[in-house]
């Protein structure tokens, strides 16, 4: 992984476009449409260009580095599953008690030497150019604007190395970075992270706080940054496992903090705690924008890198995208740590179209009643796990939880409104939909054991269930039902929203006969042929406690939420691509997508019909 681009060329297929192409809007669309290609690839734009300021970078822009489950596997040099099985195996060690026993666990000892990082003496690759303050320039980069509502441009795969106050801990995330001008930058480091904890530490103490950003290198040092490790352990640790050597690391220039010798680029500086600057808004990897929130701004002291960097950038909206891939491999990896603290649990699954920590589907092993529920407050206690807004349980006779089509119709089967739970708890800081930032509703869903015994009463064709509800409701433009050979079906109603839902959702009650689960969502925007932007739809835009009736049928409200709802936080945009830039990309040949793409992945605004 020496050098990452002839890596890719020899194992990852690697997609070389030399046409000069701008770093705002296009380079970001050509890979967010990529990506959503069954046989997506990374691609190296060779010849990036700023239009704007007229710049002619002298560095290529490396995407999509984990483009598909090959290439990541081929990353990590190992199937996911095999680091799992070394670190399940770690876990049930126990101290030797003969002589035997400890010869037998030589072998295991002697490889976890090269889990830990080894700090060097001397500069690395990394540093081979030097950048001083007085000539720091971050238009040298070719930092990304993906979406034409974004804030400015944005360093999305930057690896940010912070440490503590009294330098005990050190701590590797992956924050997005926002470009202010030449020298600062936006650090959005959530509430909820090891960097944030750090900072609070540095305010208190009225110290200034170093920091580190890494920009490419080894794509594990990436994956690394988005691990849900445990707070207080350093991710690099997890790198040192997984490739069975250590992460040699060579000290900033500016400061304390050790960082890999062999990434492309390194921005080194310090985050004053009384200076905080609107960051934002940005299209994120929920597929909506994040919106306007004052963030720590880090002012640059140097910039190093190789004589030859390549600049790595990711881009992230609707799903799917490269985020897929290194969540695979995230929760193949972590099975092993969470089955301490639920011993019973087989496997479990979080699917891209969920944004990860809004749907998780788990198996278990089931013992006694409520078993299911002491499952879903265990998880929703624990780590990064305690984000997760929506769980479904099922019993190890279920099927294999990516088998969707299976899987649904049997939860469907089993679901029983008596078998839900819903609490609250605390939610990701991205997180759109609670009516208070950080604090939202949470579900759970029962599914194990038999089946339920009576379903649909009295079941109608779409075309009539329609004309029904129309009587009703005038706002209703279009339904359509789903899985109606369950014993709860699923029934999608679109509306052109005019007020609060909370009428609708109490006169489909006297639908009963005809309905068990009802899921209401707006006309535009949504199509309800698609249902896996529906499920990426509802899951975003709930909060349980107070969008789910269980009273008589399940209704579920999965509208954007605003004035009519009393809802007072502002409600973020759907990610958009600029149809003016798919078009010239379309002219050259660059991509080649017809409307059932656009519609299917939600790239441009459109009607449900």
């Amino acid at each position: 992984m020496q050098d990452v681009i002839a890596w890719l060329k020899e194992n990852g297929d690697l997609k070389i476009i030399d046409e000069p192409l701008d770093v705002e809007l296009e380079i970001p669309h050509i890979a967010y449409i990529e990506v959503k290609k069954e046989d997506s690839r990374p691609i190296l734009f060779t010849k990036p260009v700023n239009k704007a300021k007229g710049i002619a970078y002298e560095m290529p822009v490396l995407m999509n580095i984990f483009a598909n489950k090959q290439i990541t596997q081929k990353i990590f040099g190992k199937h996911p599953d095999e680091v799992a099985e070394g670190i399940e195996e770690l876990l049930k060690l126990k101290p030797p008690k003969a002589f035997v026993d400890k010869l037998k666990m030589l072998p295991k000892l002697f490889k976890l030497k090269n889990v830990f990082p080894k700090r060097l003496s001397f500069k690395g690759e990394c540093q081979e150019v030097i950048v001083p303050k007085a000539e720091v320039d971050l238009d040298r980069l070719p930092i990304l604007k993906t979406w034409e509502e974004d804030g400015g441009p944005f360093i999305t795969m930057g690896q940010v190395y912070t440490q503590s106050l009294d330098g005990s801990m050190q701590n590797l995330g992956m924050y997005r970075l926002q470009q202010y001008d030449k020298n600062r930058l936006g650090m959005h480091w959530q509430i909820h992270k090891d960097a944030s904890h750090f900072f609070d530490q540095y305010q208190k103490a009225g110290r200034k706080m170093p920091v580190t950003v890494a920009i490419g290198g080894d794509p594990l040092y990436i994956w690394c940054g988005q691990a849900p490790m445990p707070h207080g352990m350093f991710e690099m640790l997890l790198y040192g496992f997984v490739r069975n050597k250590n992460a040699q690391l060579v000290k900033s220039i500016t400061n304390d903090i050790y960082i890999p010798r062999d990434v492309d680029i390194v921005i080194e500086g310090f985050v004053d705690p009384e200076k905080m600057e609107i960051e934002g808004p940005f299209g994120d990897h929920t597929g909506y924008y994040t919106l306007k929130e004052p963030f720590p701004v880090m002012e640059v002291e140097t910039i190093t890198m190789k004589k030859n960097p390549v600049f790595a950038a990711t881009v992230v909206g609707k799903p799917p995208l490269e985020d897929k891939y290194m969540g695979w491999a995230t929760e193949r990896v972590f099975l092993p740590m969470l089955k301490p603290m639920a011993p019973d649990l087989i496997d479990y699954y979080m699917p891209e179209n969920g944004v990860f920590h809004n749907l998780i589907l788990a198996k278990m092993q089931v013992h006694y009643p409520g078993h299911a529920q002491q499952f879903m407050h265990a998880f929703w206690g624990v780590g990064q796990m305690s984000f997760v807004k929506h769980a479904i349980f099922v019993g190890e006779d279920a099927p294999e939880l990516e088998d969707h089509e299976a899987f649904a119709v049997h939860v469907l089967n089993r679901l029983d409104s008596e078998k839900i739970l819903i609490t609250q708890g605390i939610v990701d800081h991205l997180d759109h939909s609670s009516s208070r930032q950080f604090v939202g509703g949470k579900l759970g869903i029962d599914a194990t054991g038999e089946a339920v015994a009576e379903g649909v009463a009295e079941p109608l064709s779409d075309a009539v269930l329609l004309e029904r509800l129309q009587k009703i409701d005038a706002d209703i433009i279009t339904l359509k039902q789903y899985m109606a050979h369950t014993k709860n079906p699923v029934c999608v109603i679109a509306i052109n929203k005019t007020r609060s839902q909370k009428k609708l959702m109490k006169k489909l009650r006297e639908f009963s006969r005809h309905i068990k689960v009802a899921i209401i969502v707006d006309h535009a925007n949504n199509d309800l042929n698609d249902p896996y932007m529906l499920i990426w739809r509802v899951v975003n835009n709930i909060d349980a406690q107070r969008d789910v009736k269980l009273k008589e049928i399940i209704a579920v409200d999965a509208t954007n939420k605003g004035e009519l709802d009393g809802f007072e936080r502002e409600w973020p945009g759907d990610t958009f691509c600029t149809k003016a830039v798919l078009d010239t990309l379309q002219e050259k040949g660059l991509i080649d997508i017809d409307e059932r793409f656009i519609r299917r992945f939600g790239l441009l605004p459109f009607n449900s019909e």
